[in-house]
């Protein structure tokens, strides 16, 4: 038991330093990680509908409405009726939404890269294949 124990205060002390990271990575641009969760999938997948942003982002679709507001309010995103259903609206990010996508992208890289840089490659993927185990 006090190893299970040990395990989780490992775990919890990782994700904390990985939750601190993220934030100090995102503060430049003021966003939070919800928000930057929601720009990457509007890169990856271009214009969607918000439905569809709710269903990446395994949230529910007022919570994804919220995010959309605020993004749009800082001119990150910007919505359209979607001309295939008149009830739905479609999803996309600005020429700055973009811009700053790949900005944060950038940067959550080289903090990455920092922080599992101590890992030999052998152990990052050995790492990354008990990480997926638990995300299925």
């Amino acid at each position: 038991m006090a190893d299970d124990e040990t395990l989780m205060e490992s775990f919890w002390q990782v994700a904390r330093q990985v939750r601190q990271m993220s934030m100090q990575a995102l503060a430049p641009w003021d966003i939070t990680p919800s928000h930057a969760r929601a720009m990457g999938v509007l890169t990856r997948h271009g214009v969607i509908r918000l439905s569809e942003l709710s269903d990446h982002l395994r949230i529910a679709a007022r919570t994804a409405t919220e995010v959309v507001d605020a993004l749009e309010e800082r001119g990150f995103v910007q919505r359209q009726g979607d001309p295939e259903d008149r009830r739905a609206t479609l999803v996309s990010l600005t020429d700055e939404g973009r811009r700053v996508s790949d900005a944060i992208r950038a940067t959550r890289a080289a903090e990455a890269e920092r922080f599992f840089g101590t890992l030999s490659a052998a152990d990052q993927a050995h790492l990354s294949r008990i990480l997926r185990k638990f995300t299925r």
